[in-house]
């Protein structure tokens, strides 16, 4: 069955109707529990059930602790008294009614969950882990057993478990933000030991040092990066990917000619690598360098890769300055197709459309041009004002 939150009143209806349920099928009590069901008992048991709807747990309580009294070996009566403080967020005393009660009947999957997630809220993760596996074994599908059985892999760094069952969770609600973010504090956590175990082995390895690369470069600290990627190169100049990294960070803070010079190097590693050709091709019309060579690397990247779009703007763009304007019309609407709101395509598509004599498509794309660079520029000016709100906050 799917839990619902202890504190939340559908969540008490859910655990109450079951336990009712349990208790009422005469039929299926053990002969010593039958011989137990006096009429006193039944008639505790019916007050029991209209102090509970009416929501007076404290009187449904002590006429559970009546009947306990009078028929020690009714299960269904534990497991009731154990739902009452359960949902009163009594967790002691309720593993210590759901235990006995256990003990009297351990076929009572309703009650074993309730006492693995009581002895979770006490800390008592030790006790939990088997009864909350098996509550998942009874039933897959158990929301809030899953979950509480995930964090509690976290705390005890059982981290690749925590993850699939994080995953089997989302699979099933995947609108539901906090079983994202458990997920990604996990594969967070993941990633710092393995690249804390990296260390461990080499700090000083090229795989070392390339890492470091890449955790300053995410962090804009391309100084630094550039650094520890030239240690890598000089570790293992012709391994494929090193030349990359380096040739990254050149092209992210614009320094083309010397990003020009890491992709061919990169290229002669890896002949095949679309990412390194078209960002040397990029890098050459940034530099406004020679058209015809950016071409010919583009034309080269999209034979091997032709849905990389980026390339085939570049291309376009490429043949706009050579005046070929009619041939790079199709990468354009190719590329529009694929990314709508990118203004650069409208900007070039006007170039294409005026040099065709088609004036109103042309101002029609300097319209869309104009008014997604403006989206654009008012998206980042709100991204800096979060960022700065945040900033004041922390202060």
């Amino acid at each position: 069955m799917k839990y619902l939150p202890a504190s939340s009143p559908h969540g008490k209806l859910i655990l109450l109707a079951v336990t009712f349920l349990v208790f009422s099928r005469a039929g299926a009590l053990a002969p010593q529990e039958d011989s137990e069901v006096t009429p006193a008992v039944q008639r505790l048991y019916a007050e029991a059930g209209a102090a509970t709807q009416n929501g007076d747990s404290a009187v449904a309580i002590e006429k559970y602790r009546s009947i306990i009294k009078l028929a020690p070996h009714l299960a269904a009566a534990y497991n009731n008294l154990g739902a009452l403080y359960f949902n009163e967020h009594d967790f002691a005393h309720a593993a210590e009614v759901l235990k006995r009660g256990l003990e009297v009947n351990p076929n009572m999957p309703t009650a074993a969950a309730m006492l693995g997630m009581s002895y979770v809220q006490l800390g008592e993760d030790e006790k939990a882990e088997p009864l909350l596996r098996k509550a998942l074994r009874t039933n897959p599908t158990d929301d809030q057993i899953e979950m509480m059985l995930a964090r509690m892999l976290i705390n005890e760094k059982k981290l690749e478990e925590a993850a699939l069952h994080l995953n089997n969770f989302l699979t099933r609600n995947s609108k539901d933000q906090e079983g994202w973010y458990l997920l990604g504090k996990t594969y967070l956590q993941m990633s710092e030991n393995a690249l804390k175990r990296i260390n461990e082995i080499d700090a000083n390895s090229m795989v070392a040092h390339e890492i470091a690369g890449e955790i300053d470069e995410s962090m804009h600290n391309y100084d630094l990066a550039l650094v520890e990627y030239k240690k890598a190169i000089d570790m293992a100049p012709k391994r494929p990917g090193t030349h990359m990294h380096m040739g990254d960070a050149y092209w992210y803070i614009g320094k083309w000619q010397s990003a020009q010079t890491e992709f061919r190097a990169e290229l002669e590693n890896d002949p095949n690598n679309c990412m390194a050709r078209w960002k040397l091709a990029n890098s050459t019309l940034e530099a406004n360098d020679s058209s015809e060579e950016a071409l010919s690397e583009l034309n080269a990247a999209l034979d091997r890769c032709p849905t990389l779009m980026q390339a085939r703007v570049d291309r376009a763009r490429a043949l706009v300055r050579l005046g070929r304007q009619p041939d790079a019309l199709p990468d354009l609407l190719m590329a529009e197709k694929d990314s709508p709101r990118e203004p650069t395509i409208h900007f070039l598509l006007a170039n294409v459309y005026r040099s065709q004599g088609k004036s109103i498509e042309a101002q029609e794309e300097m319209r869309t041009y104009g008014k997604l660079q403006r989206e654009a520029s008012a998206a980042v000016a709100q991204q800096a004002e979060d960022s700065n709100a945040i900033k004041n906050k922390a202060q």
